[in-house]
């Protein structure tokens, strides 16, 4: 009987029932993981995973991450494990320490057996900019679509039922956009509720701690164990960690929900209205009200171009230590500017070379006040508009993409008017710091599609609430995509 398909509440209860251990478990995710042809793994730590399996504490059996088997991005540092960000200019490198992430996943006895795949230096939303390759989605038995990005060996992962539970990063919509493409729950929570300790730092003010669960349960749950102050993070928050998983059956009576009408007239796939619409059907006859508002057009077309000035803009200062002189990989030269020229060079892809040539620009004494400062006004009204909207409400809701995965060919992360802001929209949540989580919502020619709901800051129960009465309307959870529908 295979368990890696299943949730962690079905995992925890066979466990318990002594049907399976966690040495079963672990080698059957190890064996799907050497099976897997959608290029989701860096580095599969199968003897590291053996280890850890033989130093489970049994006193922790009442964590339902006991003895599960869990996959990690390439961007979090992972003692003794090589670590990349899928890029070629850390070949070679293996951290002395983990991130905090991390570390509270194994307290919880978690086993980690792998390190995923991601766009380079999670710059990228497509799964395609890393040093191994495209990273394919496994709904699309033609391997011709995305599963998205930069998350996307972690999301590749979940949907082929190798884990359970897989940790990502989201800077701009990083987790929240491959689950709308592969039929997953993603959550990043409030900026500073989980430490980022140890995760490489791509635009620091952006960057989330993110995962991806089978259902919104499982993701509450996750949030229990990871959440809380780190004084290794001085943006950690001291913020009273709840449980999360107490008031998620409360229902959506009285709630107020609202969905920004730019949005969705952005979107013109029939069947994602469609469904949404059914949603918010469900959501009313609930007890929930729900209304259409409006937020200036130029605002929400503005969210992109000013994510990506503000997030070039910290990347390139971020990544300033990836020069060949400190670690990772280094091609030698005549003196140390070489080191470093060659090193940038043969190390980085075209993609992150013109993501620095973008921040450095914007940084530029001549140039700070025209783009970098008029940046973050932007962002100030961009962040001031949608807090108006939670002065009346206590969620947001839209589509989490404005159609099924895109083709691979074709796809690009170079600014574009078609989709502009159903496309791109969500890094709101990342420039407010907002909590965001995205659920499968239907499917047009057996790929999925997701929504996304987001809530004020420090709001998580409400979200977790919300979202899991929208996923007892649709059905759509504990999803895999070997399995079909």
């Amino acid at each position: 009987m295979e368990y890696m398909n299943k949730s962690l509440t079905q995992i925890h209860n066979a466990l318990i029932k002594g049907e399976v251990t966690p040495l079963e478990l672990v080698k059957e995710a190890i064996e799907k993981a050497k099976k897997d042809d959608n290029n989701a793994f860096e580095y599969i730590c199968e003897k590291e995973a053996l280890e850890a399996v033989k130093k489970l504490d049994e006193s922790n059996k009442d964590s339902l991450l006991w003895g599960v088997p869990v996959v990690i991005k390439d961007n979090y540092s992972t003692k003794d494990i090589p670590t990349t960000a899928s890029s070629n200019i850390l070949n070679g490198y293996v951290p002395v320490f983990s991130a905090e992430a991390v570390i509270r996943l194994e307290k919880a006895g978690a086993i980690v057996i792998a390190k995923t795949t991601m766009d380079e230096l999670a710059m990228g939303g497509s799964g395609t900019t890393g040093h191994l390759g495209v990273t394919y989605n496994p709904w699309d038995k033609s391997k011709t679509r995305i599963v998205g990005g930069s998350s996307c060996g972690s999301a590749a992962a979940m949907a082929s039922g190798i884990v359970p539970i897989a940790l990502g990063s989201d800077t701009g919509d990083s987790v929240r956009k491959p689950a709308s493409y592969a039929a997953l729950v993603g959550f990043k929570p409030t900026w500073g509720r989980i430490s980022r300790f140890g995760l490489f730092p791509f635009a620091t003010s952006l960057d989330h701690v993110g995962y991806f669960s089978r259902n919104v349960y499982d993701s509450a749950y996750l949030l229990n164990v990871l959440a809380g102050h780190d004084d290794k993070d001085f943006s950690s928050s001291f913020k009273e960690v709840n449980d999360y998983t107490s008031k998620i059956n409360e229902g959506v009576i009285n709630k107020r929900i609202a969905v920004i009408k730019g949005i969705i007239d952005s979107i013109k796939d029939k069947t994602v209205l469609a469904s949404f619409d059914e949603s918010i059907n469900y959501l009313k006859k609930q007890g929930a009200t729900v209304d259409v508002v409006e937020i200036d057009i130029n605002l929400l077309k503005s969210i992109f171009p000013t994510y990506v000035i503000i997030s070039c803009a910290e990347a390139t200062s971020n990544n300033a230590n990836l020069d060949g002189i400190k670690f990772g990989n280094r091609i030698e030269g005549e003196s140390f500017e070489e080191v470093m020229m060659n090193t940038r060079t043969n190390g980085f892809s075209p993609l992150i070379k013109r993501r620095f040539v973008i921040g450095s620009f914007s940084l530029m004494r001549e140039n700070q006040d025209e783009l970098f400062v008029r940046a973050q006004k932007c962002r100030r009204m961009i962040v001031d508009a949608f807090n108006k909207v939670f002065e009346k409400y206590d969620a947001i809701y839209c589509p989490a993409s404005p159609s099924i995965a895109p083709l691979i060919k074709g796809s690009s992360d170079t600014l574009s008017d078609e989709y502009l802001i159903a496309d791109n929209y969500m890094a709101f949540g990342n420039m407010g710091g907002y909590p965001s989580i995205t659920l499968p919502i239907g499917f047009e020619n057996n790929m999925p599609f997701g929504a996304n709901l987001t809530c004020k800051p420090f709001d998580e129960a409400n979200l977790f609430s919300i979202a899991n009465e929208i996923e007892k309307g649709t059905g759509l959870k504990d999803l895999v995509a070997k399995e079909g529908r």
